[in-house]
């Protein structure tokens, strides 16, 4: 049976369709392609803020468990008395106790929305403007550089297995989501964490742009600043041995 033009077309036309969804089915591997469908990164953060807080209280819960239980075997073992003893006396280096004490405080925060018909100098980016990771990191560690015996960043406790990141332009620490400014606390002699800032390269930096395109950096020295003990996970969970 020999078939007419339509039907020979209609044939090449309902092949070519089913390659087109086999090639879609395959790269999309089950999810959609339309990217305005896709949940960005700030979202994904965001649905989890309830799952970090639920685990969080969790793990207090637990804490306090194994502190009764821990304090019960002391009682009873005096080798496990020891042991409490030399953990306790190694909390405050860890940063597990509160402290409160003179130091300073740092703010860095996001260039202003400009008015209609207003213009920045220089063409900067949109990059330009906000306050990227480094410009924290670059805060924290020249404050550890000037002496600091306790940070915090909002108000959380910066420990040495802390991570500081951003995500778009907010900010990511111990599951937590911070929006700027950003506040970077310090307990230590004001005069020496002043002066780590002044001379560290980064802060330089970030300090040049500020003047430039507005973006807000501002140093206060307090004479009492109350930090929490750190209450969050200890353990690392990757590790690769340095080679020399």
């Amino acid at each position: 049976m020999r078939f007419g033009g339509w039907q020979g077309a209609a044939t090449v036309v309902a092949l070519a369709a089913g390659v087109l969804f086999a090639a879609s089915a395959t790269t999309a591997q089950g999810t959609d392609l339309r990217a305005g469908r896709r949940l960005r990164l700030t979202e994904l953060i965001a649905l989890q803020q309830s799952e970090v807080a639920r685990l969080d209280t969790r793990a207090r819960r637990l804490g306090d468990e194994v502190a009764e239980k821990t304090e019960i075997a002391a009682s009873r073992d005096s080798r496990v008395r020891s042991a409490q003893e030399r953990a306790d006396a190694l909390m405050g280096a860890a940063g597990l106790l509160p402290v409160r004490g003179p130091g300073v405080e740092v703010s860095l925060d996001d260039a202003p929305r400009l008015g209609e018909g207003q213009e920045r100098p220089g063409d900067p980016s949109p990059d330009d403007l906000v306050v990227h990771e480094q410009d924290v990191l670059a805060v924290i560690n020249a404050l550890w550089a000037g002496g600091a015996e306790a940070v915090t960043v909002m108000g959380d406790r910066v420990v040495a297995t802390s991570s500081v990141r951003c995500v778009g332009n907010t900010l990511l620490l111990h599951g937590a989501v911070y929006s700027p400014p950003f506040r970077v606390a310090a307990i230590g002699d004001a005069t020496r964490l002043v002066r780590a800032l002044d001379d560290a390269p980064g802060v330089k930096v970030f300090r040049s742009y500020a003047v430039a395109y507005g973006l807000g950096y501002d140093v206060n020295r307090r004479t009492t600043i109350p930090m929490p003990a750190y209450a969050g996970p200890l353990t690392v969970g990757t590790g690769r041995a340095v080679r020399d």
